[in-house]
């Protein structure tokens, strides 16, 4: 994992203390347990980004836009990016949050449901190895009984 450059924590934190309402929404569903152990972090740095919400179970990122982020070429960018890295990433709008967060969440419930584990490229002499994921699927009435948590497990050669 890379490390956290400290201007870059300390703006993570600001974005943190000034969410927005929909953000603070989001965080609700998503936050603690509510998802049986699948652990979201918030406005956390990833490269030269800070990402609004990313679980890295699943390597799925989340992200609560408003108006100024509409058809933006830099958002575009920063997902090409985040997805070269293995990340899925999600956008809503703030007012869908706000609106519709029951259908905010099925579609999270969806892409955690539909997540294949994408491993980073071995290093030099490293194999590939085998990954296993657990068979099992949330839903928006099953997910603190689910749990959907892959495991790596490594080839010894």
């Amino acid at each position: 994992m890379h490390r956290i450059k400290p201007d870059q924590k300390a703006f993570a934190t600001a974005l943190r203390n000034s969410a927005t309402d929909a953000e603070r929404a989001l965080w609700k569903s998503l936050r603690g347990d509510s998802l049986n152990g699948l652990r979201f972090r918030r406005q956390f740095p990833l490269g030269i980004y800070i990402v609004d919400f990313v679980c890295f179970e699943v390597r799925l990122i989340v992200e609560v836009d408003g108006g100024q982020h509409a058809e933006s070429a830099k958002d575009a960018q920063r997902d090409a990016w985040l997805k070269s890295q293995g990340f899925q990433v999600l956008r809503f709008w703030n007012n869908e949050v706000l609106q519709n967060m029951e259908g905010v969440m099925q579609m999270i419930f969806k892409a955690i449901n539909s997540h294949t584990p994408v491993l980073p490229p071995p290093l030099d002499g490293e194999g590939w190895g085998e990954v296993k994921a657990k068979n099992t699927k949330l839903s928006p009435s099953t997910h603190s009984q689910a749990s959907v948590a892959p495991q790596v497990v490594r080839d010894p050669t």
